[in-house]
C-alpha cells in the first residue's frame, strides 16, 4: 500500500473529510486530495501535522505496518508465513530458532569463504 492509499484509508477510518483533515493539519484541502491521489508528496513538516491529525505515526503513513514492510521485503511467501508462525511462539523457542538460523548462516558464510 502506498502513502496515498494509507493516507486516504486513515482519513476515511476516522470518518473525516478532506476539508476536516486539511483544517486540523493546517494545509489547503486541495493538497490533501493531491496527496491521496499520489499527485504530490507532503513535506516532512506537513506529513507530521497530517499524521498528528489522524493520530497515526508519520512512519506508518510513509512505510505502513511491520507486516507491510515484511511483505514488501520478503518475496518468498512460504518463508514469510513461517516467520509469522515463529513470531507467535514463546520467547525461549524464538531464541532457540534464532540461534539455529545464526549457526546455519555462519556455516554458510564459512563454506563460501573456503570455496573462494
Amino acid at each position: 500500500m502506498s502513502l496515498a492509499a494509507r493516507l486516504k484509508q486513515s482519513r476515511t477510518d476516522k470518518k473525516m473529510s478532506q476539508q476536516a483533515l486539511a483544517d486540523l493539519a493546517s494545509v489547503h484541502y486541495t493538497n490533501v486530495g493531491r496527496y491521496e491521489r499520489g499527485d504530490a508528496k507532503p513535506s516532512s513538516e506537513v506529513l507530521n501535522r497530517i499524521a498528528s491529525a489522524l493520530e497515526v505515526s508519520p512512519d506508518y503513513l510513509m512505510n505502513g505496518t511491520l507486516d507491510d514492510k515484511a511483505e514488501n521485503m520478503l518475496t518468498d511467501q512460504e518463508l514469510l508465513h513461517q516467520f509469522r508462525k515463529i513470531e507467535k511462539m514463546p520467547d525461549d523457542r524464538k531464541r532457540l530458532l534464532k540461534e539455529v538460523i545464526d549457526a546455519f548462516l555462519l556455516k554458510s558464510d564459512l563454506q563460501q569463504k573456503l570455496a573462494s
